[in-house]
């Protein structure tokens, strides 16, 4: 389940809200009231949301925006007038006198491109460093001159006792590269 802040000025303001979200089955990470708290918790959980209010005795959202981590959506809740001078489109906005019924179905819609977004994130192949690439090309080398294998064998291979074994790729060259050359 994706992780939840809300973050308004006034404290009854923030509970509020936090109960509403609560009564329809989402789970509220942590109630904030200044933007450095708002920071902090981003920090400690990752990803998610954060619905919150226009301005903060320490920083106006489009500043929070700018330092949340970037797995975190911001809902914005404010003012007609507030909303219309938010340019940044990567902001969901919804506007005062607050609905619960859209406020509920704008946080279900942000959690599913959340959730489709970590989805997309873990297909991704995973880039290796340049000494870990080295590792495996040795381990392939070392593969192809003892064993008669073609590359793409030698990888093959390695890719199934990667599997076999339960560990990764890198970890299995460095197995391969420790047995061939005691």
């Amino acid at each position: 389940m994706t992780s939840i802040i809300v973050a308004f000025p006034k404290v009854e303001d923030a509970k509020n809200i936090r109960n509403i979200i609560v009564r329809n089955g989402y789970q509220v990470s942590a109630v904030c009231v200044s933007g450095a708290q708002v920071l902090q918790a981003a920090d400690n959980l990752g990803e998610g949301m954060v619905v919150c209010s226009y301005r903060f005795r320490d920083m106006q959202y489009d500043h929070l925006k700018e330092c949340l981590p970037k797995d975190f959506e911001m809902l914005l809740v404010a003012s007609e007038g507030v909303l219309g001078g938010c340019v940044d489109s990567d902001i969901v906005r919804l506007c005062l006198p607050l609905k619960v019924h859209d406020l509920i179905n704008t946080i279900e819609f942000m959690q599913a491109s959340l959730i489709r977004r970590q989805k997309k994130k873990k297909k991704m192949p995973k880039v290796r460093s340049e000494k870990e690439q080295k590792i495996i090309d040795e381990a392939k080398k070392l593969l192809m001159e003892r064993n008669s294998m073609t590359e793409e064998e030698a990888h093959r291979y390695m890719q199934k006792c990667s599997m076999d074994s339960g560990t990764n790729l890198v970890e299995t060259a460095e197995m391969v590269f420790a047995l061939m050359t005691s």
